[in-house]
């Protein structure tokens, strides 16, 4: 029986497949960022965390994201993404860090 589903062809939809990955990121910063947008729309949450202007730093040891002043800035901040030095394998383990202005 496992034979026969093993030839059998599973045909996945990239766009598809990129959709639900982004739904659950979406839906994994909403729960991060608590303070009432957990429920919130993947096109709120876009809107007010996502789509903002930065400045991009590289340095040998450090990728410095910084971000300008925002109304939602302090929720960021609050959920601790101020604090994340989080390395990046394919960049030489540089840190990723997030600074707010």
């Amino acid at each position: 029986m496992d034979a026969l589903s093993a030839a059998v062809p599973l045909k996945v939809h990239l766009d598809l497949q990129i959709t639900l990955m982004a739904s659950a990121l979406y839906r994994i910063l909403a729960k991060r960022l608590g303070n009432g947008m957990e429920n919130a729309r993947a096109r709120t949450l876009f809107r007010k965390v996502v789509n903002a202007s930065a400045t991009i730093e590289i340095t040998p040891g450090d990728i410095v994201v910084s971000l300008g002043r925002r109304a939602n800035n302090p929720l960021l901040i609050a959920a601790g993404f101020a604090e994340t030095q989080q390395p990046v394998p394919w960049l030489g383990n540089r840190r990723l860090r997030i600074r707010f202005f």
